[in-house]
């Protein structure tokens, strides 16, 4: 593999050396004496990598480091040392150097350095190519048209290009996950990664070591290193989904990053610091967690720098035409569905539901359709029993059948109409029983006496 190589170093020397060295090798060489100058071309030219020597007369190695890595943060850096500068050189990788190599220069770490800078170099660019390409092709966006959705696509526009911390609230389904996305996307981090965590699916014994990594031996399985999300996320976007589910020590662990933005792996004692920019989201009520002792006040403070709330489907409705028309997209593109056509009364029906499940359902149902019509037209026979009942809004259910006295009957009505509500507030027992009017210990021994599982 060939590559284009900046050497800058003031001894002529060792120029000559590593010019040779490289060219053989079919690599196209170029060379400053000076850091000054050094940054000069890199103002018309990138090349593939940098071989930068530590000692230089004017501006130093480390500042030429910097101010490169400032610029062309992938770019690899080779750090060339003498004797006497070791600790220098290991600060130097600390500050972003890919390697370093000692004077006087050996013929086979030149080349075997260079070979595996050169590869680094070209997966980064493979990597950022595929991911501008799977934006091009995918965008990240959030569809609706609706007042709702207006506004927080608005919000989101404002906050992306900072680097403020973003809590993303809303229930199940909703499409937290799409909100977090578009942020990193519009960011001035677009380029690097986002790496998501959801804390509701790692076992909290090993959460710690999901999130800043672990050292061989930390724990019983740990059979070798591995790198945190922390870290992984460096210079991108950290997504942390259901954060409400996270224990109190894992809580305080991350405040300590988002203050100070360094960490150590489990089982090891190295310090690591990171930029990472964290936006969070939870289905849960964090102010009813912080009175109920099981979220930190302060982390919950520090995260919501930026909120947002994404609206359930039912109270964005207008917008059901648009998620069908883009989903019957996607799934068209990715398996080959042709698309169906509903019928003004089945997609009223559609749209007078009041999906529990959200955007996720209605995508789930889609895909339903589109295997079992595809191609055809979708009227409301052709619809599940739940979208041709009343909506729970309305307050209507059909009278109990069977025996049975009056206060069964109202026992009947009772349990049908807290299901019914459950399911149109998300499984959320706290807005429930504010709904209806309940303290929630109270509601929660009713949803047990009636076999109620909330979500």
């Amino acid at each position: 593999m060939s590559g284009r190589i900046l050497i800058i170093d003031d001894e002529e020397g060792i120029r000559f050396s590593l010019r040779g060295i490289l060219g053989d090798e079919g690599h196209e060489v170029l060379e400053a004496d000076s850091g000054e100058k050094a940054l000069k071309m890199l103002e018309d030219l990138t090349p593939d990598m940098i071989f930068l020597d530590i000692w230089l007369p004017g501006m130093d190695g480390l500042a030429v480091l910097e101010a490169v890595k400032a610029g062309m943060d992938d770019l690899p850096v080779v750090m060339i040392s003498g004797h006497g500068n070791i600790e220098t050189a290991v600060s130097a990788i600390k500050k972003g150097a890919f390697d370093f190599i000692e004077k006087p220069l050996s013929l086979d770490k030149v080349v075997i350095t260079t070979n595996k800078a050169l590869e680094f170099s070209r997966l980064r660019r493979e990597n950022l190519d595929l991911r501008l390409r799977l934006t091009a092709e995918h965008p990240v966006r959030l569809t609706g048209a609706s007042p709702a959705v207006t506004a927080l696509k608005e919000a989101i526009a404002k906050v992306a290009p900072t680097d403020a911390w973003v809590l993303i609230c809303g229930e199940n389904g909703t499409g937290k996950e799409i909100v977090a996305r578009s942020i990193h996307a519009q960011s001035r981090r677009a380029k690097r990664t986002l790496v998501a965590v959801n804390c509701a699916a790692i076992p909290e014994e090993l959460i710690e070591a999901e999130l800043f990594g672990h050292e061989k031996g930390a724990f019983t399985g740990a059979d070798r290193a591995k790198t945190g999300k922390f870290e992984l996320a460096d210079k991108g976007t950290l997504f942390l989904d259901e954060i409400g589910d996270m224990s109190l020590k894992t809580q305080a662990k991350i405040l300590r990053i988002l203050q100070e933005q360094v960490f150590e792996p489990v089982g090891g004692n190295k310090t690591i610091r990171v930029d990472v920019r964290v936006v969070a989201a939870t289905n849960k009520n964090l102010d009813e967690q912080i009175r109920a002792g099981a979220f930190r006040e302060d982390l919950y403070y520090r995260l919501k720098v930026f909120p947002l709330e994404v609206p359930p489907l039912r109270d964005r409705a207008s917008d059901i035409p648009l998620l069908v028309d883009s989903f019957q997209d996607i799934f068209g593109r990715q398996q080959g569905f042709k698309p169906f056509r509903f019928t003004d009364e089945a997609l009223k029906a559609l749209m007078d539901y009041h999906w529990p499940g959200n955007v996720r359902e209605l995508k789930n149902f889609v895909e339903r359709m589109l295997i079992m019509h595809p191609g055809g037209v979708v009227g409301i026979e052709a619809l599940p029993p739940e979208f041709l009942s009343r909506p729970a809004e309305a307050g209507v259910f059909a009278a109990p059948k069977g025996e049975m006295d009056i206060k069964q009957a109202r026992a009947e009505f009772e349990a049908r109409f807290l299901e019914a509500k459950l399911k149109e507030f998300g499984g959320n027992v706290s807005k429930l029983a504010r709904a209806v009017g309940l303290e929630r210990s109270s509601l929660y021994r009713k949803l047990k006496s009636y076999n109620i599982q909330p979500d």
